[in-house]
């Protein structure tokens, strides 16, 4: 068994799709039409055949509830590993990315934390090479 869709609700499946695509870099692999809304599929460049990430509208009360009450205890709906976190943070910072927190190493990892504009803080993490 593996892990081939997650979904982060969305507040407007057009920004998101914006932010992640234009921001985050990630690609578009599915853009199809789902009733009054759409079945939206990003995908790593890195990683085309990978995991498939849906910006889910979050239309359902007991959605927006979930996404509200995470965003307001500052808990992040998910994590994208990067290679670089100091790099990462300077570019999105660049492109007009707010962060909650800036990179902060944690012991094994470093982690920074930002507003993805559609109702969501995403936390990114950088592995941290052990100590010898």
């Amino acid at each position: 068994m593996k892990i081939i869709v997650t979904s982060i609700f969305v507040e407007d499946q057009d920004k998101a799709l914006e932010f992640y695509t234009k921001k985050l870099e990630f690609q578009l692999k599915h853009d199809v039409p789902a009733g009054e809304y759409r079945w939206i599929a990003l995908v790593s460049p890195e990683d085309q055949d990978g995991t498939e990430l849906i910006l889910e509208p979050n239309n359902h009360p007991a959605a927006k509830e979930y996404q509200k009450k995470l965003f307001t205890d500052g808990i992040p709906v998910t994590m994208f590993g990067v290679e670089n976190i100091n790099e990462e943070y300077e570019r999105l910072t660049n492109l007009g990315v707010q962060f909650k927190m800036k990179p902060t190493d944690v012991g094994q990892v470093t982690i920074a934390i930002f507003n993805d504009t559609c109702g969501n803080l995403i936390q990114i993490a950088q592995q941290n090479n052990p100590k010898n």
